[in-house]
């Protein structure tokens, strides 16, 4: 089966989370994506613990997020290593820029969109950066907890007890900034193929968590009251929400409709509540009640009581039990991808699936600069001059401290 993305090259100077990420969906589609590395400023996400190898060399977050891809690394400061870059767009193709330094970075380095769009007029360039290109936080330093915090999403998630609650995952960096990316990159390459032009992408991490309150908050737009905590029905102000079990576990109840929240009452003993649902003042009391009841019992009572309803109820899973659920065997979610030395390891495969298509992992996140031999050769410059240019620290190849 040919790659979705076949004939897609892409040049990845990004690091840590968004950026890799976004590159790395593209890769699952068959994107050619060849990450350019510092060897003098290694990326964080190199050395973020656990490790999936013995000697302790390679992060499992990097051997995730960057597998299939391959690298090359560069010290960007050098003429030499700019030029590289420049003939890797002239002549090799790549056509398809990705970078998350802060606004102004790349042009300092002589790699802006208008230095490298000269070479290629059909060039797509996406900078990937927590505020955007333009306006008063530019050049702000951020990360994910700022920018939800910036959009207003945090005003409205969490407890008027406790106020906003932190995230278990990174909702900014990845549900905005990773895939807007990379809807926007297939957006711009769909374009390319009918005008032949390319396009500068400009992806705000914290400009893509504003659609996010389409449900609660677009209302304020058009004069509706600000939501709080617990105001609404998806944050606390109704029933859906989480409910702690006798063992300490919890079960999840989403039940909006009248039939899923006659069905959940039903099996909570609580059915004389169904016809005063609609009753002024309900919502406390009742909630109330269910959490005494699921309280009584543990999360497999829970669990068997609900089995064979349509209820929403769910059981809050630890991410080991999520990854061995019937539903993620079912639907593939763990993929073994060779490791170091070849070695199989358990990752998250591409969570879409397409008729006539099935991602292959053909390598985890590759060793820093370990294609940077076989890119160069490919650009025409013989052993020699790579071990010269490995002396003057321009490249690094693995083969010197």
């Amino acid at each position: 089966m040919e790659p979705l993305l076949s004939g897609v090259k892409i040049l990845d100077f990004t690091y840590l989370l968004p950026g890799p990420f976004a590159t790395m969906i593209l890769s699952d589609m068959g994107a050619e994506v060849l990450r350019v590395e510092s060897h003098t400023r290694m990326d964080m996400a190199r050395l973020a613990p656990p490790f999936v190898d013995e000697a302790c060399t390679v992060s499992c977050m990097h051997a995730y997020l960057n597998r299939n891809k391959r690298s090359i690394a560069l010290d960007l400061k050098r003429a030499e290593a700019v030029e590289i870059v420049r003939r890797l767009i002239k002549e090799q193709g790549y056509d398809i820029v990705v970078e998350q330094f802060r606004p102004g970075a790349m042009a300092r380095l002589g790699l802006s969109y208008d230095d490298l769009r000269e070479l290629d007029g059909g060039l797509i360039y996406c900078s990937i950066t927590g505020y955007g290109q333009t306006g008063p936080y530019r050049d702000r330093a951020g990360h994910d907890i700022n920018y939800l915090s910036l959009a207003g999403v945090m005003s409205y998630s969490g407890t008027p007890e406790g106020g906003p609650c932190l995230m278990g995952v990174q909702v900014a960096d990845v549900g905005s900034g990773s895939k807007d990316a990379a809807i926007a990159i297939l957006a711009a390459v769909v374009s390319r193929t009918k005008t032949g032009k390319g396009r500068y992408i400009d992806v705000s991490m914290t400009d893509g968590v504003y659609p996010f309150h389409a449900v609660s908050g677009i209302g304020c737009l058009v004069g509706a009251p600000e939501p709080g905590y617990a105001t609404e029905i998806l944050n606390g102000g109704s029933l859906y929400g989480f409910y702690r079990t006798a063992c300490g576990r919890h079960i999840s109840f989403g039940g909006l409709e009248p039939q899923f929240l006659a069905a959940f009452l039903e099996r909570l003993g609580l059915s004389e509540y169904v016809p005063r649902l609609m009753e002024p003042g309900i919502t406390g009391e009742l909630r109330e009640k269910v959490a005494e009841v699921v309280a009584s019992r543990d999360l497999d009572h829970w669990v068997r009581v609900f089995s064979d309803v349509d209820a929403c109820v769910e059981p809050v899973l630890g991410v080991r039990e999520a990854f061995e659920s019937p539903h993620a065997v079912a639907r593939g979610i763990v993929v073994e991808v060779p490791g170091p030395g070849g070695r199989p390891i358990r990752q998250v495969a591409c969570p879409v699936k397409f008729s006539g298509f099935e991602p292959k992992y053909l390598r985890c996140g590759p060793a820093l600069g370990q294609d940077t031999q076989e890119v160069l050769a490919s650009l025409g410059y013989t052993p020699g001059q790579v071990e010269d240019m490995e002396a003057q620290g321009i490249v690094y190849t693995g083969a010197t401290p």
